[in-house]
């Protein structure tokens, strides 16, 4: 599969090297090709770099990892992306795209893709690197009206070693979801428990 990742910080440089590992075809879109960060990553296999334009253009599915604010610039250099799908994978808890509750929503607003879905926001990069505990794998969480997109998105979870991805729900489920990921942030910052910690769903 072609994906681009936009966002080449903790969470998307964590995406774009676990698909890459998993054998996808991972393209960094980015504003300036000859600097930017995480160049290091395009030293790993299946892995390159174009600007956002064309990254896009060449992408079946586009995943988010930026700041919230920037969307809004974002979905306008993305062109045409109809019939592909954009992962979100931005948090608006405490930014948020002008105009708009979430990133999700900017982007079905302002582009022309009819598949967004929330995914990749509820943990820390850490666990994207690695998510195993103890031989088992945790869980990943998806949300949006987006058939195709979570169908892609779970897949996608499962390639980089997440047990389960788990339908969150449709749009409205959205901000909810990223407030689930507020929770893991809770527990692992301000109360201290670690990054190493994840969300698992057992079941009797």
């Amino acid at each position: 599969m072609k994906i681009t990742v936009i966002g080449t910080g903790n969470v998307g440089s964590a995406l774009a090297k676990g698909w890459a590992k998993a054998g996808h075809n991972v393209i960094l879109g980015v504003r300036d090709t000859h600097n930017f960060k995480g160049k290091d990553l395009t030293s790993q296999k299946n892995i390159s770099v174009q600007t956002i334009a064309e990254a896009a253009r060449q992408a079946e599915v586009i995943l988010v990892a930026t700041p919230p604010d920037a969307v809004n610039e974002l979905a306008k250099a993305l062109g045409d992306v109809s019939g592909k799908v954009i992962i979100d994978a931005t948090n608006s808890v405490r930014i948020t795209p002008a105009g708009y509750a979430n990133a999700s929503e900017a982007f079905r607003s302002l582009t022309n893709c009819t598949d967004v879905v929330k995914c990749f926001n509820s943990t820390g990069f850490e666990n994207m690197e690695n998510p195993v505990y103890n031989g088992k794998g945790i869980d990943m969480f998806v949300a949006g009206d987006g058939a195709k997109g979570k169908q892609v998105a779970k897949q996608l979870a499962k390639d980089i070693g997440f047990e389960e991805c788990y339908d969150f729900g449709g749009n409205d489920k959205i901000a909810l979801l990223e407030q689930f990921a507020l929770a893991w942030i809770n527990l692992a910052i301000m109360q201290k428990q670690g990054r190493g910690i994840a969300f698992k769903i057992l079941k009797r």
